[in-house]
């Protein structure tokens, strides 16, 4: 057959793809066969952004000549070619920010031993087209819906999104799905949400994610190597997963993992994260790959929305000095405790922690210098108390609030912050506690502890006047 003369009567760039069926689903070779005068112009004289490996076409040559491998393109190439499927793609290839290509790949009626052959025609877009972005099929269209109405309808974002992760896991037939969140600048990493089917053998992600699993999941890029997206359906493909991440590799197929879907999730070009199927049904990718093609869209922005309001609340609450809570969140926890009561019969511990000699710190060796004393002192505090029970109220005070405390481990809690402190340089606290069997009375458990704190500060500059401010 001569498939220059064929190719040549596309209009859009368009060459014809040859692939080896060695059977039982496992591909040989890809090779670009032919390609028409437009398509070797995308190769020898490309556009801003979409340049490829090499600037030369050789016919019947790997496609791998062209671009890193990539097995999205080899999956399409496959099921056009060997199981005679005419597909359509509309994607955004990680190696080429800010190009879309719209993507057709249909059989050919030849073959040639075990070679079987399709076409494969594209468009280059460089800005993302809508109205392609929302040519989808009736079911995979149901699925984006309803994952927006229930992200809409539920006032909890976390409920929410375990209602759509469960959904994805029912759409993928698969045995665990997760969204898995990424702070490239913190390097840590977190789960959102999971769904695990009932007769799995997987454990739940947070029996994994530690310290040391943000290095793991740093490598998921590699593996996905500028593609936008990884769908493994086979050993064959996991053997690309050995090769590109052999720790990540190893991770899964110890798990029991036998195929894996991953999705990138990203926000105008900043990765928040990524979404996976495990043990999927690999009949079902190319339907699965449309579904969270568009659905990652989404849940980019809304992740990224509900990121934006938890650190607008974080700057709102946390004291950035010292990372500890503010004034205003020990406010309205004095508020809520005092004019909010509920069922439960709680005691309350309150302890005045104001720092002696930062003045003098300050004068005499700079805020710097003053800051850091802070920093240590807030330190001190947390090694004593949760994080969550400690104020800065301001200057150099800290206020503890510490619920279902007994007096005695109030004043044994004192005793080692005192302690506690001697580590650090120039730390010293003036303390004053209080302790009350009803938490409605926090207010007044303030003034008392207030009361003792200037009393034992009191004392403290007696003992020690080389401390007063000059």
């Amino acid at each position: 057959m001569d498939f220059q003369e064929y190719v040549n009567g596309f209009g859009a760039m368009t060459c014809v793809v040859s692939v080896e069926d060695l059977g039982d689903g496992k591909a040989g070779k890809y090779c670009i066969v032919a390609g028409n005068k437009s398509y070797i112009d995308s190769i020898e004289n490309p556009a801003p952004g979409a340049e490829m490996l090499v600037k030369k076409f050789t016919p019947n040559a790997e496609y791998t000549t062209y671009l890193t491998r990539d097995l999205n393109f080899e999956d399409y190439c496959y099921r056009a070619a060997v199981e005679r499927k005419c597909l359509h793609s509309y994607a955004r290839p990680e190696r080429m920010p800010g190009i879309w290509f719209n993507m057709t790949f249909l059989p050919v009626e030849y073959r040639e031993g075990n070679k079987c052959f399709c076409t494969y025609t594209m468009e280059i877009n460089f800005e993302a087209n809508t109205e392609r972005m929302s040519t989808l099929s009736a079911d995979v269209s149901a699925h984006v819906l309803e994952t927006c109405l229930k992200i809409r309808a539920n006032k909890d974002f976390k409920a929410a999104m375990d209602e759509v992760i469960a959904d994805i896991r029912d759409m993928c037939d698969a045995e665990h799905c997760c969204v898995f969140l990424m702070d490239t600048y913190e390097r840590t990493c977190f789960v959102l949400c999971e769904a695990l089917s009932k007769d799995t053998n997987l454990v739940t992600m947070h029996k994994y994610v530690d310290d040391k699993f943000y290095d793991i999941a740093d490598t998921w890029k590699d593996v996905i190597a500028g593609s936008n997206c990884l769908i493994v359906k086979n050993d064959q493909d996991m053997e690309i997963v050995k090769e590109r991440s052999p720790i990540w590799y190893e991770s899964l197929t110890a798990a029991g993992a036998k195929n894996i879907v991953l999705f990138p999730l990203k926000f105008k070009d900043t990765l928040l994260g990524y979404v996976w199927a495990i043990n999927y049904n690999a009949d079902d990718a190319i339907t699965i790959k449309e579904t969270l093609e568009i659905t990652t869209f989404i849940l980019a922005s809304e992740i990224n929305n509900y990121l934006l309001l938890d650190r607008l609340k974080v700057l709102s609450s946390k004291d950035m000095l010292t990372g500890v809570l503010n004034r205003n969140e020990m406010n309205n926890f004095v508020d809520k405790l005092a004019d909010e009561p509920d069922d439960k019969d709680e005691s309350v511990g309150v302890i005045f922690a104001d720092l002696n000699g930062l003045k003098v710190v300050n004068d005499d060796y700079g805020h710097s210098a003053g800051d850091t004393l802070l920093k240590d002192a807030a330190k001190a505090l947390e090694e004593v108390f949760k994080k969550e029970e400690i104020f800065r109220a301001g200057g150099d005070e800290f206020i503890i609030i510490s619920l279902n405390i007994t007096p005695e481990e109030l004043d044994r809690k004192v005793d080692t912050l005192r302690e506690v402190s001697k580590k650090y340089d120039k730390v010293s606290f003036a303390i004053g506690s209080c302790h009350d069997a009803n938490k409605e009375n926090v207010r007044t458990a303030l003034r008392y502890a207030d009361e003792r704190m200037y009393e034992d500060k009191r004392i403290f500059y007696e003992n020690h006047p080389e401390m007063k401010r000059h």
